[in-house]
């Protein structure tokens, strides 16, 4: 991590639970979310709270670890389904929102500058476009001067929700990427490089030359890397920010989706960004310990009240009222201790 990831990173490392869970909350999974809920964990114990002990490890690792009962809430950028949930007595709820972005390191070619579509993202990490300077990718971007070198594909190594965004959002976009590939935290890569973490990915793509990898904006953004526009449904090539992810959320139907299962790619609008979606914190719906599930469900309420503009100014959408309302709801009636009893008033 470089520039401003690092002092975010920073102010993790300063709230990190000490022993048992009078001391601090744990939690781990999504590195999607990990700039917010590290900016949100610090000015929630600066401002008097428990300690957050957030492990950024990936959506897969985090589901893993909630089940295993190792820690007090995971995060997963793949929402689980209510059978899924059922099986492990889990609840999930939406945290947050944001978007994913294709990332590049090509000489002289500035942010938002490369224009793709859909079917040339899957087509380069399906291998079959093997050079920056192939007569599809000419021809969308004719004022750009693009070399004539190999494409190096750059994916995640780890079970990731930024993964599930990604090759979700392919295969609705390409026929063959869905027959071939498929979408899930992990898949058989057919070309690449792989880094774990969102922070690995942006570490290798910006030390290859010729490189394209995949990052939530935040991490974009943070370290100044160049990104690509991708065109959305309409065919309208909009920038990545708050606005169009924003227009992607606006689609999520929180109240007809049992187990709040919603997924936000390749969604209508002109204002669109099209690789968008949220992270959904995962609990046990019997408590571990429940001192600990309040302290966490306190955290999260805190954050839905209190750290939107937080959010926004790391490109995050932050959840609607009415929604964090519907999410208190299920925490009453969903989460209880080994009484029986609802843990959140």
């Amino acid at each position: 991590m470089h520039s401003a990831l690092a002092k975010i990173a920073a102010l993790a490392s300063l709230v990190v639970a000490s022993a048992g869970h009078a001391a601090g909350i744990t939690g781990a999974g999504s590195t999607f979310a990990y700039p917010i809920f590290a900016r949100w964990a610090a000015a929630y114990h600066a401002g008097g709270g428990p300690e957050i002990n957030y492990q950024s490890i990936g959506s897969g690792a985090g589901i893993a670890q909630i089940k295993a009962k190792t820690v007090d809430f995971g995060a997963s950028d793949l929402p689980l389904t209510v059978a899924d949930l059922e099986k492990a007595d889990l609840i999930q709820f939406p945290a947050i929102m944001g978007g994913v972005v294709p990332v590049v390191n090509l000489q002289g070619v500035a942010p938002g500058a490369l224009k793709l579509t859909g079917a040339l993202l899957a087509d380069i990490y399906l291998g079959s476009i093997k050079s920056w300077n192939d007569p599809a990718i000419v021809k969308l971007n004719p004022e750009l001067k693009l070399p004539n070198e190999p494409v190096t594909v750059v994916r995640r190594s780890d079970g990731s929700g930024t993964t599930f965004i990604w090759t979700n959002y392919l295969s609705k976009v390409s026929a063959g990427w869905k027959d071939k590939v498929g979408s899930g935290t992990a898949v058989s890569w057919p070309e690449g490089v792989g880094g774990k973490g969102n922070e690995g990915v942006a570490a290798y793509v910006q030390r290859i030359k010729g490189s394209i990898g995949y990052v939530e904006y935040a991490y974009a953004k943070k370290n100044s890397m160049a990104y690509a526009l991708v065109a959305n449904r309409e065919g309208v090539y909009v920038q990545p920010n708050i606005a169009s992810f924003q227009a992607a959320a606006a689609h999520a139907d929180w109240k007809n989706s049992p187990g709040f299962y919603v997924i936000i790619t390749d969604q209508p609008g002109r204002t669109t960004w099209p690789i968008a979606g949220a992270t959904f914190v995962l609990m046990h719906r019997t408590a571990i310990h429940a001192a600990a599930s309040v302290e966490a469900l306190k955290f999260f309420d805190w954050s839905f009240h209190n750290g939107q503009k937080m959010a926004e100014e790391l490109d995050y959408v932050p959840l609607p009222a009415n929604v964090a309302t519907m999410i208190a709801t299920e925490w009453h009636t969903g989460i209880k201790d080994s009484s029986g009893h609802p843990i959140w008033k």
